[in-house]
């Protein structure tokens, strides 16, 4: 980045005596984008670029000056010695800063022009030989020639300046303080807003008469202007006194309209236009009513006035708006649920509610859409399941994100009668639909932020109330419109972030992570053959094996969704397609043996077995925004007086579980055979570890309450056992939500054996066929029961 421009100011006064002291015939080069220094003015410059300020700094160091040169182009970002002009001016650092932000500053006197002779070579900054451009003969600066001219400049100066609404005095005090022509002509444009090119001009003219008569020419004219603008206006004051600024207005533009012949022709070709539309839109009578009102007050506005701009594009939006037009054809459940089952492998919940959907429509046209919710983690198709929806129902689909919403104007509009104001992103989304029942997709509704200017939850209570909504009003258009018809679907990552109010409005659809059964179809199904696709490859050009994409899932992933195997893939197949692309000879064959090799080392390992090999580890299970997660907790035990020390981050409810799990254990210390006097004399240090991480709730009763069973009686936990359950002070274990989403991370993670609570039995249903089959289940009632089931013999 080169320095930027900033405002000019002379921050030298003119009457100051210009360096003349002995400079270097050598200077550090600083390019400038559309920036002239002059001698005798002062300049504060931002600088950017690496090497400019490189230069700069060992000016400042070795107390030398630099030279700033106008880039010949501004847009250029590396300048050459062609692309930079030949003469500059020497200028001194009167002052050099960092800031905090990375940014340098410096502000720069102006001393001597300089002319390049050539560039050095191999410098880490442009440096230049240079030769000086000495000014006029002080000698001759008060030759009765040189007065007049001193005299020409300041009357021209102080004339124009003296024109201007507020005149500068601190300025027509320098001028009238100025006693050479010399420093005043180099003055005069340094504070003008001339083009840098005539600034680089006047630069260049070295002969000081020439210079002068240059800028005496400037002047004149830059007065005249001012004059004949000045005249004009007192004119126009005196015929048309006592005329607000909008009549004066309107009066020029019938003016000219009359001048080019176009009075009021395009005008009622515009009214014809939206008469024409309104009528078209098939508007229900009180809109087309209140309409066609709005359109005879536009007719009567004059063309030019800013009102008449903002009603026309408002009429513009109410005519283009989806009123009567509908997509959705004859319904026909067997096509739809071959859509269903071509993009999406599983989901059987989900699709049985979008064909119930899809019957009752059937049956009963005109009954109300329903609000659904996808709940999950991201990465599990909650966006493409709704472009699935209205590709089954044969509807538009049409995506809003509200990530990040902060403003309730956002989602209803601002009022038209302020400047720039447009519709909410509804009313806009069903304009891009272009029907009245498209499939309408609010993504992320768990982003919806609350700033200053209300809160956008309470805007969408009215949009997804399917008895409301029917009537919803869009502030711009302060008039009804029918949203009964479209049918909403939103989603979140996290059902509790969203308000209690807006939840009910909704149908709640959880979708859990998937698999690996599911994501090795999904990715033989679907990936594959998309990255071949965006790789520029043939499925005849490259095979990924089943063995590979198992490899890929069970070694380079650790996901409830299925994106980073999306990416796995991609990689793996521009791999075949750099092959492809120099010149081999495919078809080629990835199989399980050729991941690594692509791919590099497992990110991934299954190490539960070494993480539970000694007393004291046990694995529980956990829930994330993200899916389901294994999590291994560490007891250890150190001389002291029975403290329990808690580390890893955790939540005020999770320290409470380790609390009572530790009163649990030392209750039940008879039971378990341990030595009551043992826990008096040491502490006991429990730790989870990936302590970056904040971890809270009370599902993790159970693993505590091993945990430290294991430490202290010195049996080993099963390695392919984890649990879950919140447990009681007397030792009864409690339910626990996510169930789903845990025993599919313990399976993921090699576990075959997991222990619930007993009154969580009813979610076995939610859990996937082939992950019940591959599982062991233990329901636990009380604590002594996952002791005897996790706890391995003592040695």
């Amino acid at each position: 980045m080169l320095p930027s421009e900033t405002d000019q100011s002379p921050l030298g006064a003119p009457d100051q005596t210009r360096q003349h002291a002995t400079l270097p015939d050598t200077l550090a080069i600083i390019p400038m984008r559309n920036t002239v220094l002059f001698p005798g003015a002062a300049l504060p410059i931002t600088l950017g670029r690496q090497r400019s300020i490189q230069a700069v700094q060992e000016a400042a160091r070795a107390n030398q000056p630099i030279g700033l040169v106008l880039q010949r182009n501004p847009e250029c970002e590396e300048p050459g010695a062609g692309d930079l002009y030949e003469v500059g001016t020497v200028a001194v650092v009167i002052r050099y800063m960092a800031a905090a932000n990375g940014t340098h500053h410096l502000v720069c006197q102006g001393t001597q022009r300089f002319k390049i002779r050539e560039f050095l070579p191999n410098m880490p900054y442009p440096v230049a030989r240079i030769v000086l451009i000495e000014d006029a003969d002080p000698n001759d600066l008060h030759t009765p020639e040189a007065l007049a001219r001193l005299l020409q400049l300041q009357e021209r100066t102080l004339a124009l300046l003296q024109a201007l609404p507020e005149p500068p005095a601190e300025l027509i005090a320098v001028v009238r303080q100025a006693d050479s022509a010399s420093t005043l002509v180099d003055l005069i444009p340094s504070v003008m807003d001339l083009e840098a090119t005539e600034k680089q001009a006047l630069l260049e003219t070295f002969d000081l008469s020439k210079r002068v008569d240059r800028v005496l020419e400037i002047l004149a004219h830059r007065t005249e202007v001012m004059r004949i603008s000045q005249d004009i206006m007192t004119r126009t004051q005196k015929k048309l006194e006592g005329r607000s600024r909008e009549m004066i207005l309107r009066e020029q533009m019938r003016t000219i309209e009359k001048e080019l012949g176009e009075e009021d022709g395009g005008a009622r070709e515009e009214i014809a236009k939206l008469r024409q539309a309104i009528a078209d839109a098939a508007m229900p009578e009180e809109v087309e009513n209140h309409a066609n009102k709005e359109l005879k007050r536009l007719g009567q506005m004059q063309a030019g006035s800013a009102e008449h701009s903002m009603l026309q594009t408002y009429l513009e939006w109410l005519s283009e708006l989806p009123w009567a037009r509908t997509s959705a054809g004859e319904i026909d459940i067997a096509a739809a649920r071959a859509i269903l089952d071509e993009d999406h492998y599983g989901l059987p919940k989900i699709k049985r509610r979008i064909l119930e959907y899809l019957a009752v429509q059937k049956l009963k046209p005109e009954g109300k859409s329903p609000i659904l919710c996808f709940v999950g983690p991201p990465g599990v198709g909650k966006t493409s399941l709704g472009q699935s929806i209205a590709r089954a129902t044969g509807r538009k689909f049409v995506r809003v994100s509200l990530g990040g919403v902060h403003d309730e104007a956002e989602i209803r509009g601002h009022r038209r009668t302020y400047i720039g104001a447009l519709p909410g992103t509804i009313m806009q989304a069903m304009k891009k639909a272009g029907t009245r029942n498209p499939v309408m997709m609010l993504d992320e509704i768990d982003k919806l932020g609350h700033g200053v200017h209300g809160d956008p939850n309470a805007a969408l209570l009215e949009v997804l109330d399917p008895e409301q909504n029917g009537t919803f009003r869009d502030n711009y258009f302060a008039v009804p419109f029918d949203l009964s018809s479209v049918m909403f679907i939103t989603t979140a990552n996290v059902i509790d972030a969203i308000p209690g109010p807006l939840r009910d409005r909704m149908e709640v659809i959880e979708l859990s992570g998937y698999t690996e059964e599911e994501k090795l179809q999904i990715a033989r199904r679907y990936l594959v053959r998309r990255q071949i696709e965006a790789n520029g490859l043939e499925n005849s050009d490259v095979e990924v094996t089943d063995g590979a994409l198992d490899e890929i899932i069970r070694y380079y992933t650790r996901e409830a969704g299925v994106r980073n195997l999306e990416r796995a893939i991609a990689k793996t197949l521009r791999s075949i397609a750099m092959k492809v692309a120099e010149g081999g000879a495919p078809p080629y064959r990835i199989d399980g043996d050729d991941v690594a090799v692509i791919l590099g080392a497992h990110r991934y390992e299954r190490e539960t077995a070494m993480r539970t090999s000694v007393p004291g580890v046990v694995t529980g299970l956990a829930w994330t925004p993200v899916g389901g997660d294994i999590l291994f907790i560490e007891a250890t035990k150190v001389p002291g007086n029975g403290k329990l020390i808690l580390t890893g981050q955790l939540g005020e409810v999770m320290k409470e579980s380790a609390q009572a799990a530790f009163t649990l254990i030392k209750s039940r210390a008879a039971d378990l055979e341990i030595d009551p006097g043992l826990i008096a004399e040491i502490d006991i240090h429990v730790h989870v570890p990936a302590g970056a991480i904040p971890k809270d709730g009370p599902s993790a009763g159970v693993a505590m309450s091993l945990a430290l069973a294991s430490l202290l009686t010195g049996r080993r936990a099963r390695p392919d056992v984890a649990m879950t359950g919140e447990i009681s002070l007397r030792g009864l274990v409690l339910p626990v939500g996510g169930i789903k989403e845990k025993v599919i991370a313990a399976l993921r993670a090699g576990i075959t054996e997991v222990l619930l609570p007993a009154r969580n039995r009813h979610d076995l249903e939610d859990i996937p066929k082939e992950v019940v089959e591959r599982t062991r289940f233990v329901w636990l009632e009380n604590i002594e029961q996952a002791i005897d089931e996790a706890l391995q013999e003592r040695d």
